[in-house]
């Protein structure tokens, strides 16, 4: 009996709140709808490759429910963008994700819009490379009628990317002789080889790449001052035994935007995406790739920004980088093995384990180069300059090759750990030498011991040690050094390399690093 009471009393209590609610009867809207934003801007995006997803909230901020009649794209079924309104696409057929009805809207709450868009330039008329799409989100109509408006640039841009089988839905892989015994290598590397008409890359149009463009034996890619490549994530360029790569870069005048450099990076355009590591692949130089060249170029958010395998004896070295920026790579800025590099005015930073690693020897000669590394993504296990001339097997047996000559000359080589450069070796041949360069190394266990003899002057000489580099900013990669550096007038010769990374004189002071000191705007 009890049981039966309790229960008719929460009946009638259910009852007679429900019967005094209005909560689900909904109003029209008045007009009165509020936004958190006037106007929804998609970053650019390339012609035909969809964007992100980027929100919109709408506000209810009245005490009553509402409904909202209409929710709408202006352009209607021909516009470019796409809604989603709180987890819904709308109307079926041509309007889906265009036009939605009667949405309702609870008193003193907010609904989100999802809006996205892929667009093909070419449909919106010859203007150009570039076109600033436009559309408005209309709420209501008539008087009651509110707007927000919707901005996308679209780039053009030269698409490189392999074939797909269309039975087996199997993408192009490359194949070329990886182990340099004469016969070609199927390889599970996704891309193709370019063909000659595309062995140039022009400012014209950015250049989007999906998988390896690669650059077949006798052949030669050329990228012109001003050039932008993007790569999509897992892609890059490879470079394979008698094949080169000219990077053609030059001095800019704007520092901001850098008009002449030859800039490879993502191929997403968002301000999210402008300094993620590891967005895309490498530029990888096989063995047997000669001749390579790179003048005035950024790489970034790779996740080795350049491999150089190989060629430790050839006459010309197999890469020569100068006045070039490395920044952002998951892994290594340059990871060289058994090959020989000459670089001058290069600056790396922020990389996931070191930001220049010569292994198994080679011949490498640094002047006036910054090789920083003040990555704090997460913990890395090497230091900014890693020098070794072995490879351990699965036994743990060594394998070497002679370090032929390693020479860092003017040099600031620094980061936010310590010591910042690690020479190991297990051969008898293994010269190396650091003339007047800014470096840390304070590890009381090491110093004066095996290869950190540093009153050694075969090996180490007229260098500073642990002394404030006084960077502009080195975790945003701003690498320029102030007056207060100690790698200020370090030396009294250029060694050949007499203009700085930005063009200006070393005549008046020689400081170490790719940058002379300059004074900091406040």
């Amino acid at each position: 009996m009890k049981r039966l009471l309790s229960f008719l009393l929460c009946f009638g209590i259910l009852l007679f709140w429900s019967s005094c609610r209005n909560d689900f009867e909904f109003s029209p809207s008045q007009g009165n709808l509020e936004f958190a934003r006037d106007t929804i801007y998609l970053d650019t995006v390339f012609s035909t490759i969809g964007s992100s997803t980027y929100n919109l909230k709408v506000y209810n901020r009245s005490d009553d429910d509402i409904v909202i009649p209409t929710i709408q794209l202006e352009n209607g079924t021909s516009s470019y963008y796409r809604m989603n309104v709180d987890g819904t696409t709308g109307l079926e057929g041509e309007q889906e994700g265009k036009f939605f009805e009667d949405v309702e809207l609870l008193a003193n709450d907010s609904l989100f819009i999802f809006i996205e868009t892929t667009i093909d330039i070419s449909t919106l008329g010859s203007l150009g490379n570039q076109f600033l799409y436009t559309d408005r989100i209309l709420f209501d109509a008539g008087s009651n009628q509110q707007d927000i408006d919707v901005v996308t640039l679209v780039k053009d841009a030269v698409f490189i990317y392999p074939s797909r089988d269309e039975d087996t839905n199997i993408i192009e892989t490359l194949t070329f002789d990886v182990d340099g015994d004469g016969t070609p290598d199927e390889t599970a590397l996704q891309g193709r080889f370019l063909e000659d008409s595309e062995l140039t890359f022009t400012n014209e149009k950015p250049y989007v790449i999906y998988g390896y463009a690669g650059v077949d034996t006798g052949k030669t890619l050329t990228m012109e001052a001003g050039a932008r490549v993007h790569f999509h994530a897992d892609s890059g360029i490879i470079v394979t035994d008698g094949a080169t790569l000219n990077i053609n870069g030059d001095i800019s005048t704007n520092q901001e935007t850098l008009e002449n450099e030859v800039i490879l990076q993502g191929d997403r355009l968002e301000p999210l995406y402008e300094d993620i590591p590891g967005q895309w692949g490498t530029i990888w130089l096989f063995n047997g790739s000669e001749n390579i060249s790179i003048n005035y170029a950024t790489i970034k958010n790779a996740t080795i920004g350049i491999i150089a395998d190989g060629n430790r004896d050839a006459t010309n070295d197999k890469l020569t980088i100068t006045n070039s920026q490395i920044y952002n790579t998951s892994s290594f800025g340059i990871r060289g093995t058994a090959t020989s590099i000459t670089a001058e005015n290069i600056v790396i930073n922020n990389c996931g384990q070191s930001a220049f690693a010569g292994t198994l020897g080679g011949k490498y000669n640094f002047t006036h180069c910054t090789i920083a590394n003040y990555w704090n993504s997460s913990f890395r296990d090497f230091p900014a300059l890693l020098l070794n001339d072995f490879i351990l097997d699965e036994n743990g047996t060594p394998t070497v090759f002679g370090l032929v000559e390693a020479n860092f000359n003017n040099c600031i080589i620094y980061g936010n750990d310590n010591p910042e450069f690690l020479i190991e070796n297990a051969g008898n041949t293994f010269n190396y030498k650091f003339n007047n360069c800014l470096l840390r190394f304070n590890n009381e266990t090491l110093s004066g011991t095996g290869n950190y003899d540093f009153d050694n002057v075969t090996f180490f000489e007229n260098n500073v040690f642990n002394e404030d580099p006084d960077f502009e900013d080195p975790f945003e990669n701003l690498m320029r050094i102030g007056n207060d550096s100690a790698a200020n007038a370090i030396n009294t010769s250029t060694f050949g390399v007499d203009n700085d990374i930005n063009g200006e004189s070393r005549t008046s002071s020689i400081d170490a690093g790719a940058y002379i000191h300059t004074t900091f705007e406040d």
